[in-house]
């Protein structure tokens, strides 16, 4: 069985060490839902989930020292996001498509979402992007694929975490270590298809 999740992901740091990964998902198995991953300075990495069914999942596929659940709100207009979701609220603004995500944009969808395809990327990941993975195992047994479609920069982003602001936009290091793979180390949005198969 294979669940199928297409939307983006966002991956950002900031200058005090926070660093933060939205998942927003307008179709998905579990329905439309943004949940917001964070991994503070110090390492512990949390979890913050709009409902039960949500944490369930996403903590059953990932590792978290800590699972949250309350109302995660996403506001997309145009180039500009602001995701709130419990102690964190997050705003960004995308800037242009990279040369990646053009490459990425003359990709066939079906074919940038095919397994074998996303495994043959995943060499090349490796290579251009330290850190990032497209595929490998998850908690819980299972494989993970993620077919990405199209690759913007982050120019700027407003972070504040228990009501602290955590300081201008910085790289995503060092790289999270919810999964086996990190998103890019310059902050971006992907557009992204993500497998998940069960073990």
């Amino acid at each position: 069985m294979t669940d199928r999740f297409d939307g983006w992901i966002a991956g950002l740091g900031t200058r005090a060490g926070l660093r933060v990964v939205v998942g927003h998902w307008p179709r998905s198995p579990l329905g439309a839902f943004t949940d917001v991953m964070v991994e503070r300075p110090d390492g512990h990495r949390v979890l913050l989930a709009p409902s039960d069914a949500v944490a369930e999942f996403v903590a059953a596929t990932y590792t978290f020292d800590d699972v949250r659940t309350a109302p995660v709100d996403a506001e997309v207009a145009g180039a500009h996001w602001r995701v709130t979701a419990g102690p964190l609220v997050v705003a960004f603004t995308v800037g242009g498509r990279t040369a990646l995500g053009l490459l990425l944009r003359a990709v066939p969808r079906a074919l940038a979402t095919h397994p074998r395809w996303i495994g043959a990327v995943d060499v090349v990941a490796r290579a251009v992007l330290p850190g990032v993975r497209t595929r490998g195992s998850a908690a819980g047994g299972r494989r993970e694929y993620y077919g990405a479609l199209d690759l913007h920069r982050l120019t700027e982003a407003a972070v504040r975490w228990d009501g602290a602001d955590q300081g201008p936009l910085a790289p995503v290091s060092p790289p999270v270590r919810f999964g086996f793979g990190s998103t890019p180390r310059t902050p971006s949005l992907t557009r992204v298809v993500t497998l998940v198969q069960a073990g």
